[in-house]
């Protein structure tokens, strides 16, 4: 696939479809239901319908990713205030972000976190639209969790409230890392999960800490070097033999999300039909016609215009279904991105 083809992937999208608060219950989103390989496209009134189309000995894999507080704003001595997204720690106390008006921002100037002022940082070097900070205090996932906001998308156009501290989580997150929700599982409660175990229906975590770069918009050097951005992984021993055997007993395995995809299919030998466990990194950059083998379903929300997730569920199904499903939920007022409706991309037993 080449950059150009991009523009087969782009769509228009009324602004109300873009839903920029969740719905009044996990499980009420609504849930469109294609068929991988089959012709079948059909419209479910709630996401909690997917029970119908699993069955016993399937094994679902989501992402257990927390995402951290990582949206800080900062202030100079002046009194000026600059909003900072922390992505990562790329040597011991440096952390690389993204920061609003960081022009206004001079080597060594040093700034403090509004929420408390205890938090000291100084400004290090820019690269590209990367500004770099020495944290002067000690700066961990728990301070995050007093001085920080929780992250949400940008086209929310809105400031996080209490309610996206808790609905921009996973009933079942763990870990802390991430700067986005895996959002594939927001749709989850607490007595769905309960249900798929009494079917006997394997619910299986792993986790990935996804990265910025999942919202950021592809160019020409994606496509030459079919890369993306990096994100680690870490694939439990459970997990993975659990897999191993859903693999060799002709199970199918269903991905909660696209950032899980990624990992699975990271760590999936289909030489040996085996997964690997243990810590790894992806840069998967995955299109239309490449194949996808760790996994047999995806759960999946509805994704950006001409994004490298929109591609990698095109990767999935086939290019053209994936097209027609987007085109017939925008027809039919779906919500999408973040806080949206979801997409069970799966063979049925029975049409």
């Amino acid at each position: 696939m080449e950059f150009q083809d991009l523009s087969d992937f782009d769509f228009e999208l009324p602004e109300d479809q873009i839903a920029k608060f969740p719905a009044a219950k996990r499980d009420k989103s609504r849930l469109l239901v294609l068929g991988r390989t089959q012709n079948f496209l059909k419209e479910e009134t709630e996401f909690s319908k997917i029970l119908g189309y699993l069955k016993e000995g399937d094994v679902l894999v989501a992402n257990a990713t927390r995402v951290s507080k990582r949206r800080v704003f900062l202030i100079t001595k002046t009194g000026r205030r600059h909003e900072a997204m922390f992505l990562s720690e790329t040597e011991p106390g440096v952390w690389k972000t993204l920061t609003r008006n960081s022009k206004k921002l001079k080597l060594g100037d040093t700034v403090s976190d509004e929420e408390t002022g205890k938090y000291l940082f100084s400004v290090g070097r820019k690269e590209e639209e990367f500004t770099f900070f020495q944290a002067e205090t000690p700066l961990n996932e728990n301070s995050f969790e007093i001085i920080g906001r929780t992250p949400i998308p940008p086209y929310f156009k809105r400031e996080s409230t209490s309610e996206d501290d808790v609905r921009y989580q996973t009933v079942y997150s763990k870990n802390l890392g991430s700067v986005a929700a895996p959002t594939a599982g927001l749709h989850f409660t607490s007595e769905l999960l309960e249900e798929l175990k009494n079917r006997n229906i394997e619910f299986l975590k792993l986790e990935l800490k996804v990265g910025y770069g999942t919202f950021q918009s592809l160019n020409e050097d994606h496509f030459t070097n079919k890369k993306l951005h990096e994100e680690e992984f870490e694939l439990p021993l459970e997990t993975k033999n659990i897999l191993d055997s859903a693999k060799k007993d002709g199970k199918r395995i269903i991905s909660v999300g696209t950032t899980t995809l990624r990992a699975l299919e990271s760590a999936y030998d289909p030489k040996t039909k085996t997964f690997k466990s243990g810590e790894g990194k992806t840069r998967l950059f995955l299109q239309p016609e490449d194949s996808i083998l760790s996994c047999e379903g995806l759960i999946t929300n509805f994704h950006l215009p001409q994004s490298s997730l929109l591609l990698l569920v095109s990767a999935f199904a086939e290019k053209e279904k994936i097209l027609n499903a987007y085109k017939f939920a925008v027809e039919q007022k779906f919500r999408f991105f973040s806080y949206g409706d979801s997409m069970l991309i799966l063979d049925p037993e029975k049409i």
